[in-house]
C-alpha cells in the first residue's frame, strides 16, 4: 500500500522540487517562452494582415480590370456605331450619287432626243422643200415648154404684180 499512498517526506520533497523547477523556469525559460510565443503571435497577426490587405488588392485590381473591360467594352461598342454610321453615310452618298448621274444621263438622253428629233424634222422639211422645188421645176417646165405659154405667163405675173 505504499504504492497507492504517498509519504509526507515524499510529498514534501516533490513540492520543494516542483517550486524549483517553477522558479527556474520562471527565471530562465518563462521570458524567452513568452517572447518566442509574442513573436509568433506577431508574425501570424502580421500574415494574416497582408493576406487581407493582398485579398482587398486583389480585389481592388480585379474591380480595376471590370472597369477596364467595361470601358474597353463601350469603346468597341462605340466605334463598331460609328462604323456603322459612317458605312450608312457613304452608302447614302453612293446612292445619292448614283440618283444625280442617272438623272442627268436621263437628261442628257432627253436633250439629245430633242436635238435629233429637231434635226430629223427640219431634214424632212428640206427633203419636202427640195422634192416641191422639183415638183414644181418639172410642172412649171412642163407648162413653160411652149414659148407662147411663156409670155402669158409673165404678163399675167406682170398684172398680179402692182407697183406701190
Amino acid at each position: 500500500m505504499e504504492l497507492i499512498t504517498p509519504g509526507i517526506g515524499l510529498l514534501f520533497w516533490m513540492l520543494l522540487m516542483f517550486g524549483i523547477v517553477l522558479w527556474l523556469l520562471k527565471k530562465f525559460a518563462w521570458k524567452p517562452i513568452m517572447n518566442a510565443l509574442k513573436e509568433r503571435e506577431m508574425s501570424i497577426q502580421e500574415a494574416l494582415m497582408s493576406a487581407d490587405n493582398a485579398r482587398k488588392e486583389m480585389e481592388k485590381l480585379q474591380a480595376d480590370n471590370e472597369k477596364i473591360m467595361a470601358e474597353a467594352r463601350a469603346e468597341r461598342d462605340t466605334i463598331i456605331r460609328d462604323a456603322k454610321q459612317a458605312k450608312d453615310k457613304m452608302v447614302n452618298e453612293a446612292k445619292e450619287q448614283a440618283s444625280d448621274e442617272a438623272r442627268k444621263i436621263i437628261q442628257a438622253a432627253r436633250i439629245e432626243i430633242a436635238n435629233e428629233k429637231t434635226a430629223a424634222i427640219n431634214e424632212i422639211k428640206n427633203k419636202v422643200a427640195e422634192i416641191s422645188i422639183q415638183i414644181a421645176e418639172k410642172i412649171l417646165r412642163e407648162k413653160l415648154a411652149d414659148s407662147k405659154k411663156q409670155k402669158e405667163m409673165i404678163e399675167k405675173l406682170i398684172k398680179e404684180i402692182k407697183p406701190n
